[in-house]
């Protein structure tokens, strides 16, 4: 992405500096630097239960079984690291001073937003069968929805979703997951993976159209006036030239478009 947006920092080296952490213990180097990279959290049954707490996803690995302090009648396993909803909050603990995420108004009291430079549409999968036809539809008693929490469009849902219920994961794969062994409804997502998961469901649909569709921005910390103003200006201008277009068709991106100009998204 930053070689395609054409970023002073695409060319640089990569940091060799974690072959010389003392004692071999990076996590410590990483807690030193980014304190918010070891925050704790949930660990959640690839079903949605919740088992436990964890002290930070720097401390595991996919595979992992040791050492994940939960009791139980079989092994577990560590398959998936989610940090989904996370790069929002981080920005409360200085972990990041630049971010590629999507401009939602719970996060505009801590994040200075520039204008959208890509809109992804969200929209609903359904299971071969359903009556449901219409994105419309579905906010109706009875009705489950399995997304991903903290994902924008699930904040989006939050604030609109009147008699559905929405039954959030820890992670987009988890609600992939959880929407077929639990027989869900819906599945709400980004029209990007949707198009991929629905490959795998055979007699399942995408619903025509969207509920919403994801402004992804840029964003810094709301106390960076001059980055802000600097990113707002480096969006119009990647935009305008074609590039973002260009890194769509590139990278052979289906659903997404380029955001319109700032002016015309007032």
């Amino acid at each position: 992405m930053a070689r395609d947006l054409r970023l002073p920092v695409a060319e640089k080296s990569d940091s060799q500096d974690i072959c010389f952490v003392p004692q071999g213990r990076y996590t410590s180097v990483i807690e030193r630097l980014k304190p918010g990279a070891a925050e704790a959290g949930d660990i959640v049954h690839v079903d949605g239960r919740v088992l436990g707490r964890h002290k930070g996803i720097i401390n595991y690995t996919i595979g992992q079984r040791r050492g994940l302090g939960i009791p139980g009648p079989s092994p577990l396993y560590v398959v998936r690291l989610d940090a989904a909803g996370k790069l929002a909050d981080a920005v409360k603990s200085g972990a990041w001073d630049v971010a590629f995420l999507g401009a939602e108004p719970q996060r505009a009291n801590e994040i200075a937003f520039t204008a959208a430079y890509l809109e992804i549409p969200a929209t609903y999968l359904v299971p071969a069968g359903s009556p449901i036809r219409s994105v419309g539809d579905v906010d109706r008693e009875g009705i489950r929805i399995a997304v991903s929490d903290k994902s924008a469009y699930e904040l989006w849902l939050s604030r609109n979703i009147k008699h559905a219920q929405l039954i959030r994961t820890q992670g987009i794969d988890a609600s992939f997951d959880l929407f077929v062994g639990q027989k869900m409804d819906a599945l709400a997502g980004l029209k990007p993976r949707l198009l991929m998961d629905v490959t795998k469901l055979p007699g399942a649909r995408l619903l025509d159209g969207q509920f919403t569709a994801v402004q992804q921005a840029i964003g810094t910390p709301k106390s960076r006036d001059a980055a802000a103003k600097y990113l707002r200006a480096f969006v119009e201008e990647v935009k305008a030239s074609g590039l973002v277009a260009e890194a769509i068709s590139k990278n052979a991106v289906k659903g997404v478009s380029v955001a319109p100009p700032a002016s015309a998204q007032k």
